[in-house]
Formats: structure tokens, sequence, C-alpha cells
């Protein structure tokens, strides 16, 4: 599969183009809620924000829409349906890592959810792959705008704070394989990073995930804090298990915590296994238990918690979403009753 194929069948996972021309229905309607789901949402901190990465999947028909929901519908009324659900009260903006996009269609999906929802924004990968793509798809010459402090305020910063105003949540900066010459110097690249994310402006929450073990290393991880950013506690085949990211970066500010995929998946074979998304086909409790624990930890000490699961992680994000969620609950002190 060519890169320009790979990427369209990326971009459709995370929901048709927004002027994608298809007949429209601007109301898509929520999926009835398990009662019992409706108390454990209830039970869990306000600070604690669960979703999903991005939301347009059909195969969520009957867990997070109705039934009988059509693609085209979720393009242009799925948020505000998704908005709807107890559990979900934030929800991750993917396309943007493929392209910028503009400050009205951010706005658009913050007036689509209520107050208190939250959205994840990724950076444009232009921002954070060090090489441009050459003609045969390998990394060619160097990219002008890693790291860059305009192209990040013009395309990524300015768009997504304007648009969603008091619903951005977190902006993460996803920096996927950065090449050898990147991962040789490891202090270089903290270097780096720390400049481009002091100079950024405060007010945000910025947290970086990375795609290199080899870059995790203790200058990376007091470079982000110095920064006042976070690092993204990420669960994917490419980073150290969750438990070890505890280890080297402690949880403070506002925890961002992303589940993506299992241990040994590769991203396309997971697409495959699992679409439509309907259903759990690999679940994973080992790193369900690690992710609820890091959470549990965060809010003992009352930090706010953003935690982001995609549908590779075990098959259906949402359906993640709720044993996820009854973990966390059971791991949470609860109020006397009456309280």
């Amino acid at each position: 599969m060519s890169d320009d194929d790979t990427r369209k069948r990326q971009q459709f996972l995370f929901g048709p183009p927004d002027d994608a021309k298809e007949p429209r229905d601007s109301v898509v309607e929520p999926a009835a809620v398990d009662p019992e789901l409706r108390v454990v949402a209830a039970q869990l901190p306000v600070t604690l924000r669960l979703g999903t990465s991005s939301w347009s999947f059909v195969g969520w028909n009957g867990i997070v829409y109705a039934p009988g929901t059509k693609q085209n519908q979720l393009a242009h009324g799925g948020l505000a349906a998704y908005g709807k659900h107890p559990l979900l009260r934030t929800v991750g903006i993917d396309r943007t890592f493929y392209a910028p996009i503009a400050e009205d269609l951010f706005a658009q999906y913050a007036v689509s959810v209520p107050p208190d929802f939250r959205f994840l924004v990724k950076a444009w990968s232009e921002v954070t792959t060090p090489r441009l793509r050459g003609a045969n798809g390998r990394p060619g010459k160097q990219n002008p705008r890693w790291l860059d402090v305009t192209t990040t305020l013009d395309h990524v910063l300015t768009p997504a704070v304007l648009g969603l105003g008091e619903r951005l949540g977190p902006l993460l900066f996803q920096f996927p394989p950065q090449g050898a010459a990147v991962v040789r110097e490891p202090q270089r690249f903290a270097e780096r990073l720390h400049a481009f994310l002091t100079a950024l402006p405060k007010g945000p929450c910025y947290a970086t995930e990375l795609r290199d073990h080899a870059l995790f290393t203790d200058d990376y991880v007091q470079a982000v804090a110095a920064a006042g950013a976070r690092h993204c506690y990420s669960v994917h085949p490419s980073m150290p298990s969750i438990p070890e990211q505890r280890a080297r970066a402690l949880p403070y500010g506002e925890v961002v915590v992303r589940w993506m995929l299992q241990p040994g998946s590769q991203y396309a074979d997971a697409v495959e296994r699992y679409e439509p998304f309907d259903r759990l086909v690999d679940p994973d409790p080992v790193r369900r238990a690690e992710v609820a624990d890091v959470v549990a930890e965060a809010l003992s000490r009352s930090l706010p918690v953003t935690v982001v699961v995609n549908n590779k992680a075990e098959g259906s994000s949402p359906r993640s979403l709720e044993l996820l969620a009854r973990a966390i609950r059971d791991r949470c002190p609860q109020p006397p009753s009456g309280a």
C-alpha cells in the first residue's frame, strides 16, 4: 500500500472530510445507555475526562449512536450525540496530525458539545517530523517546520485556541520515529524540545508523546517538566510500559494518558482485525489495569486527568472505556452515602 493510500485510509478512519458531498442529517440520536453505566459515570471524579480517538465509526451504533445511523450522518452530527454519552467527556482530534484545520471548524466542534467537554488536539505532524518525505516515501531533506514555533502558532495553536476556547484540552505533540540522526543524540533532542516548548505561549496544556524508546531519557523528562509541559503516558509497542514510564516520569499537573495499541501489534493489522470496532476482540486486562493505576494515582493527588483510548487498543474504544471506568471507580474511594 502506498503512502498516499495509507494516509487516505487513516483519514477515512478519522471520519469523512467535513465538506463531503453527501446527504446530511444534522441530528444523530445517541444510543440508549445502561443505567448501571450512568451510575459508574456519576461515581467518577469530575476532574477525570475519558474519551476516544475521533468519533466517526458506524460500528459504534448501539453503543454510542442509535442503531441505523449512517456514516455520512456521523461526519456532521455524530459529535453532538457522542457528547451526550455519560462517560465521554473528551475526544481526540486526530485528523489535525495529517493537516491543519481552520478556526471555524474548531468552533463548529465546540458548539456541538457541553460546556465541560474538552478536546485533545494533535499537533500537525509537520511540526514533529524532522525530515520531509522524498519521492520514494523515505525521509528526505531536513524539514524546516520541525519544532518551529511560528508554524505551530499559525497552523496549530491559534486556530485551536480561538476556535475551541475553553473547550480546548491538552494539545498533543506526537513525535513519530525521528530517525537515526536524532535518536543518536537524545540529549540534543531534549534540549531542542525544551527550547521549543518554552517558546510557546503559556496557558494551554502541552503534552508530548514519543515513538522512540531511546528518546525517553531523564533528559527528556526533565526538559518537558521544566518547560511546564506534560509527558503523555502512552500504551504503544514503541514505548516502555506504563509502570516503567511512571517510574521515570511521575504524574504532575494535568495528566494525559493515551491507550493506543497492544504490545507487538501493528496499526494496519489491528485495523484489519478489529473493524468495524463494535466489540472487544483482544481484551487486554494487563494494560487496562496499568492505565487504571496511573489514573487512580493522579486522582488521589487531586490532579486532573485526560484519558483517550483508541479502537486499536482492544477492538472498540467505547467498550474499552466501559471496563476502564469501572476499574478506575473501584480504585477510587467513594464518598460516604448521603455526603
